[in-house]
């Protein structure tokens, strides 16, 4: 029997495990978009009107563009599809008139029981 056949084999595994290993790549969520806590004294433009072609999948949603506030000046984010994600529901971006200036609110996911009152009962509105 061979001395060396434990190490080599060991060397094999260990080999093949950096190997396999290597393909497997976490990565961090992605940031969410900019957002802008500060008031912006330029009221948003009206949305723009956009063309929704045909769903990539069955099933997915429609997230509207929006007008961002990026460089000083209002810039359009254009929609796009999303696949849905069970228990939550889509909160659209928008913006808030707060005194003289405006709030820029990002679009987000919410869970669905988060639009529920504090008695229990659900929004309406």
């Amino acid at each position: 029997m061979n001395a060396h056949g434990p190490i080599r084999l060991s060397l094999l595994a260990a080999a093949l495990s950096t190997t396999l290993l290597a393909g497997c790549v976490v990565a961090p969520a992605a940031p969410p978009p900019y957002v802008r806590y500060e008031p912006v004294m330029v009221a948003p433009p009206p949305p723009r009107v956009e063309v929704v072609g045909v769903a990539p999948y069955p099933g997915y949603l429609w997230i509207g563009g929006y007008w961002s506030w990026r460089n000083n000046r209002h810039d359009w984010v254009p929609g796009r599809w999303e696949a849905p994600r069970p228990g939550y529901r889509w909160a659209p971006h928008r913006w808030e008139q707060q005194g003289r200036g405006w709030r820029e609110q990002p679009g987000r996911w919410e869970r669905d029981d988060d639009r529920r009152d504090h008695r229990g009962r659900g929004d309406r509105h």
